[in-house]
């Protein structure tokens, strides 16, 4: 069954110049200088020499670079990475190759030499070009040095890029989002990440939350950048995700469609389907104890009934073309029948369309998974 589902690679470099109020991913505040890039790189070979009998006959569909700031680290460490990866697995053809990267001066100027090392799709976290939205979500850049890391991306000839753009932000109007918007669109990004502001637990915005726009002022904002993106010749494929014919993120559409990938790095997660079933891997977050050995208290568990099919929804639903029935089988070992029953409540309140053996979120149930969710939650999900 491995075999036809396809294999990504995520690597997780951690460092920030600075930690955002907003952020809940594993990230470390560091400056560029004191980051030990050539320890941590030898780390991420072992842990990937680790995986060779994963990578056995499976070629990675995609790699992706995320963090962290994957760009606060050289062109030569990415190449090393992509070089033993080639050395231990093999890649597709097409593999999509995506490094995350912030609009900070210095790490725009190595665009050109990311490129030479492999990179073949950036994803550029603007999140704002407006310089007091900047300000309160913490980032170290302006608007103009993210126009300027746009350039240059184009002009090192990345046909591929992303824009991660956010809305809903401390006090936004409409007509703020709307600006933000047509800035984003003028540099022509192939692919267009459009997420709301949300506050995460365990976040600085958690403990001191910022005054966020009304939920009507909110409801404007979304439709008028959802218009906006359409406008432009991008298409939602995903709750967050625009694209232009062609350019979809097939990492993210892996994680999406249930594909499975492997996870190196400190605090990095794995999904991967053997013969017993589907079994998950988190990494330790403690970077020292990583840097001595990537396996130090790798935590590895399968995922089993109820929570397997949750999981399988929590990513499923959230595109728009939603999953055939045939994947849901392959990919879980579940039955069709049962999931169909299962969704029997949400399909009569008009959330869910079940016609033609394709299970999808209509528009309005885009807007209220949780509602999907909420009734198929697993108990050990709905304790913890």
């Amino acid at each position: 069954m491995t075999g036809t589902i396809p294999l990504s690679l995520y690597v997780h470099l951690p460092w920030c110049l600075h930690k955002c109020p907003y952020c809940d991913f594993h990230s470390l505040a560091h400056t560029a200088a004191a980051m030990p890039e050539r320890d941590y790189v030898r780390a991420l070979l072992r842990d990937l020499e680790g995986m060779a009998p994963v990578l056995a006959g499976r070629p990675l569909a995609s790699v992706f670079f995320g963090g962290g700031t994957p760009s606060l680290f050289s062109a030569g460490a990415i190449a090393d990475v992509l070089a033993a990866a080639l050395r231990i697995g093999t890649l597709a053809t097409d593999c999509e190759i995506t490094l995350e990267a912030n609009p900070g001066a210095i790490e725009a100027g190595r665009f050109r030499a990311f490129r030479e090392a492999g990179i073949n799709r950036l994803s550029i976290g603007v999140q704002s070009f407006n310089d007091r939205h900047l300000a309160r979500l913490g980032r170290i850049h302006t608007g103009a040095d993210a126009h300027r890391a746009l350039s240059r991306a184009a002009a090192a000839g990345f046909r591929s890029f992303n824009i991660d753009l956010m809305y809903g932000l401390p006090d936004q109007t409409v007509e703020e989002a709307a600006r933000d918007m047509e800035e984003a669109l003028a540099a022509s990004p192939a692919h267009l990440s459009l997420y709301e502001l949300t506050i995460e637990p365990h976040t600085a915005f958690a403990h001191d939350p910022p005054p966020l726009p009304a939920e009507s002022v909110r409801g404007g904002i979304e439709a008028c950048v959802q218009e906006l993106a359409g406008g432009a010749g991008l298409r939602r494929y995903e709750i967050s995700a625009y694209a232009k014919e062609g350019f979809r993120c097939r990492h993210n559409l892996n994680y999406w469609q249930f594909g499975d990938y492997i996870g190196i790095g400190s605090g990095a997660h794995a999904k991967l389907t053997a013969a017993a079933g589907t079994w998950r891997e988190a990494r330790t977050r403690d970077v020292q104890a990583y840097l001595r050995d990537p396996y130090h208290d790798v935590h590895r568990r399968f995922v089993h009934g109820d929570e397997l099919l949750w999981e399988f929804l929590l990513n499923g639903l959230r595109l728009t073309d939603g999953f055939a029935a045939e994947d849901f089988c392959i990919r879980t070992g579940l039955s069709y029948a049962s999931l169909r029953e299962r969704l029997r409540t949400a399909a009569e309140g008009g959330l869910v369309s079940l016609a033609s053996n394709r299970v999808r979120a209509t528009p309005h149930g885009l807007r209220f998974l949780d509602s999907i969710l909420a009734p198929l939650v697993p108990d050990a999900q709905a304790e913890g």
